[in-house]
């Protein structure tokens, strides 16, 4: 995520041309870096309401995901209004993180609702295009492009496949080994950049773009 952003950087502030809007490479990029996070958020809620959903930590998750998301769109559109963030990765993420709620008992309906919703999208029976036509001009959404977009549909397909490979302790054997359970340097600083994500999220675009300013400032 972090590379892709200064990659962006890279290119908005014209210090080196690259086609992130349409290069192939960039576009597969994207699409693990947002599949990293959809899946491992699914998993996520399933562990942090394994016994029973405790409401306290959902009342404080979609608090904060909202005041993130809504410093996103503010952020977004002060610097690109017309193609400002209104449906970004944690806009998706304070969806996901509430309907997510419904599937917590029914791990093998999440799993095959999320096949459908995945496969929907690939072959064009399902889709959210409606929604955005309808809030569209009321919100003076963007009309072709936004500088984010994560959509329903696939990415709550993804969701809930992270749901059900917890429920189904799959994840347990990808991390219950002993490459990941080494107390090593590279597993310490991931285990500690995982468990401040969002905090990092929300502070390295800022970051680099005070950087860049600067750099462009002073030599560009």
């Amino acid at each position: 995520m972090v590379i892709f952003h200064f990659s962006f950087d890279l290119n908005n502030f014209h210090i080196v041309a690259l086609d992130l809007k349409h290069g192939e490479f960039w576009r597969y990029f994207r699409f693990l870096i947002v599949s990293m996070f959809v899946l491992s958020s699914g998993i996520s809620l399933v562990l942090a309401h394994k016994e029973k959903i405790h409401f306290h930590k959902v009342k404080k998750r979609v608090l904060i995901l909202a005041g993130a998301s809504l410093l996103v769109s503010i952020g977004s559109y002060t610097q690109f209004p017309n193609t400002w963030i209104y449906f970004g990765i944690l806009h998706f993420f304070l969806f996901a993180s509430v309907a997510g709620l419904f599937f917590l008992k029914i791990p093998k309906i999440a799993f095959f609702t999320g096949l459908v919703i995945i496969a929907g999208f690939n072959f064009h029976f399902l889709s959210m295009h409606w929604l955005y036509l309808l809030l569209q001009e009321p919100l003076h959404l963007p009309l072709r492009y936004t500088e984010d977009l994560a959509n329903i549909v696939p990415w709550f397909g993804v969701f809930l496949l992270g749901m059900s490979f917890a429920k189904f302790n799959l994840h347990e054997k990808v991390f219950n080994n002993f490459f990941f359970n080494q107390e090593t340097v590279f597993n310490k600083s991931f285990s500690f950049l995982g468990k401040h994500s969002l905090l990092i999220y929300l502070l390295h675009q800022p970051i680099l773009f005070g950087i860049f300013l600067s750099l462009k400032s002073s030599f560009f």
